[in-house]
């Protein structure tokens, strides 16, 4: 019995074990990172990059309002007449074509390429109100405020302002001189080559004679707001220009900083070391393509683009600013944008490209400044970067999401909404997890805390087993200490009486006369010679014999030499009533234990066919 006992203890320890290990795994299944950290079956990097980084990078918007004044342009007639006397002249020798639209186009061109030559300001002015400006990319470092943007991207020089307001504000009036003067030539069918030609006239006059009144300039932020279900909206929120490097070649960084802003999604800055050359490096910002393009809705214009490619190589200024070559493609108004590693981290911020004849950016020389000269920057400012709690939980939220875990990722995506409800694009990913829910597609694993529950309860069950079987044991080595008693049957006589003499005396005297058979009883009558030497007389008790001693009636109430049994493994009972004890029946208390085991055996075997079947949840 102790082997069998150890055996079966031995069995439910491993039990207990086996059920602590899967709790165990289960807990580290769902600790685990999720499976796309490291790009993932089906998920590119760049994906998870866009997906992460997007809410933090903004649209900018630089903008200058002032009066324009221009002035009226009066011919110079002396001078014209010397152009037209020349002109006559090329035509004799047949240096130009003798038609006169060819000789006014030549006439035009020399005129454009010497404005003050053959044009003079007069009254009276003509004045317009005009706003220019330009688009950038900036991105929040963080949760208050703070923005990171290119220097080029928040200032212009005076020649460039100049530059800009000529060639948005005064398209109008280059147009309407034109038009007059060539109304002035007799007999002439104005092409579109001619028109372009007196254009170019004035519009070289009208930029150089132009000036600026009430000149306001402006910083803000376009916001992308959810409107309209999952729609975005643009809100024009002031910036604040708290410092500013010099433009590319230089250090080309600026700051701003966004009032009453709180919990702003960011991006984590990383190291110059984070990347070599022949890393792939990310880019985040917004295309002038697309934000210049009328056709284009808000929603898709407000939209960062992702563009990657390698680390080229590693180029220092005649300034000594270092800069960082890529090959990813860059355009207008990508100026400022951040540029990642594959881990997600900032490691630089793109600031120029060299760019063809028709606003096309050439692949191979798109520059970025590394994030030390950022960091330093930033350190002039005191402003520390760090990630907002709306980050962190989009983060968490987005790891659950592409895992397919929408059950999980759905509270995670609303308590991102309440933490900033202006987020651009939370609104989306919490209708698309309610859909995919629906749908049937939800992976979620049970919780950590159902598994522990299940293996405390695994481990309780098995214990409480453990400690039943050891109190079995207990007991059964003080029964085996204890010579045992076997109870008072037959009329209280105890089983060690039969031992010796004496004990026989005392067992006849206090035999209860309730054993006296009485007279007519054929039922229980004797058999024929029971008592064949000298049997008691009637209602008397029988001499006890000893076993193989003197006095034995030669009447062994044996099978073949052994004791006999009736069904429920006792000693037959002689014919005169008195036992023959041979074997002593086992304790009840012994039988019930064995019974306890047998049970216990039963509940064991069915635990482990259960947790047999459970599999562990998938990752």
């Amino acid at each position: 019995m102790n082997g069998y006992l150890t055996t079966l203890i031995r069995r439910l320890a491993a039990t207990a074990s086996i059920a602590l290990l899967t709790v165990t795994a289960a807990v580290g299944v769902a600790a685990a990172p999720p499976a796309w950290a490291d790009g993932g079956e089906n998920l590119s990097v760049g994906t998870l990059l866009a997906a992460r980084t997007h809410p933090a990078v903004q649209l900018t918007s630089l903008t200058f309002s002032a009066e324009v004044v221009v002035p009226t342009a009066e011919v110079r007639q002396g001078a014209l007449q010397e152009l037209a006397s020349q002109i006559q002249v090329l035509v004799a020798a047949g240096k130009i074509p003798s038609d006169e639209p060819s000789m006014y186009k030549y006439m035009f061109k020399r005129m454009a390429a010497d404005v003050d030559k053959y044009l003079i300001p007069a009254k009276p002015n003509r004045t317009v109100k005009a706003r220019v400006g330009g688009m950038c990319t900036g991105w929040w470092v963080t949760p208050d405020g703070y923005m990171v943007t290119g220097a080029h991207c928040v200032d212009m020089s005076d020649d460039e302002l100049s530059q800009t307001f000529a060639q948005q504000a005064l398209q109008k009036f280059n147009e309407e001189d034109a038009q007059e003067v060539i109304k002035g030539l007799e007999n002439v069918v104005a092409d579109e080559a001619l028109i372009e030609a007196a254009q170019m006239v004035y519009i070289n006059f009208n930029s150089a004679h132009m000036k600026l009144q009430k000149l306001q300039k402006s910083l803000s932020v376009l916001q992308s707001l959810p409107g309209g279900g999952v729609d975005k909206t643009a809100k024009e929120v002031p910036a604040e220009l708290v410092s500013v490097g010099e433009s590319y070649p230089g250090k080309d960084f600026a700051l701003l900083k966004v009032n009453n802003q709180q919990n702003l999604p960011t991006v984590p800055l990383g190291d110059d070391s984070d990347v070599q050359t022949g890393d792939t490096l990310y880019i985040s910002g917004f295309p002038g393509l697309v934000t210049n393009t009328p056709f284009f809705s808000i929603e898709s214009k407000l939209d960062p683009a992702m563009t990657e490619g390698p680390y080229n190589a590693r180029r220092t200024t005649t300034e000594g600013v270092p800069y960082i070559q890529t090959q990813a493609p860059s355009y207008h108004g990508n100026s400022g944008g951040p540029v990642f590693s594959r881990d997600g981290k900032v490691v630089g911020m793109l600031i120029a490209g060299t760019v063809s004849e028709g606003g096309e950016a050439s692949e191979n020389e798109s520059f970025v400044l590394p994030v030390s000269i950022i960091k330093e920057k930033l350190n002039e400012k005191n402003v520390k970067p760090s990630a907002s709690l709306t980050t962190t939980k989009y983060n968490e939220a987005l790891d659950a999401f592409f895992a397919k875990h929408y059950k999980d990722a759905l509270p995670l995506f609303r308590e991102v909404q309440a933490l900033h409800p202006n987020h651009p694009y939370v609104a989306k990913y919490i209708t698309d997890s309610q859909q995919a829910i629906s749908a049937g597609r939800d992976e979620t694993p049970q919780p950590v805390w159902l598994w522990i529950v299940i293996g405390l309860g695994v481990l309780i069950a098995v214990g409480g087993g453990l400690a039943l079987l050891m109190v079995l044991l207990r007991r059964r080595r003080r029964a085996a200490a204890t010579p045992p008693s076997y109870g008072q049957a037959y009329g209280g006589v105890h089983a060690t009486a039969i031992s010796g003499q004496d004990e026989r005396q005392d067992w006849r005297q206090a035999a209860p006369p309730r054993y006296a058979l009485p007279q007519g009883e054929s039922s229980s009558a004797p058999s024929p010679g029971a008592y064949a030497r000298g049997g008691p007389a009637q209602g008397q008790y029988p001499p006890q014999p000893q076993y193989g001693g003197p006095g034995y009636s030669g009447h062994d109430d044996r099978h073949n030499g052994h004791p006999r049994y009736d069904q429920h493994e006792q000693p037959t009972q002689a014919p005169d009533g008195a036992t023959r004890y041979v074997r002593p029946a086992p304790p009840a208390y012994e039988r019930g234990a064995e019974r306890d085991v047998a049970e216990l055996e039963r509940e064991v075997a069915e635990l482990r066919r259960r947790l047999g079947q459970r599999q562990p949840p998938d990752a």
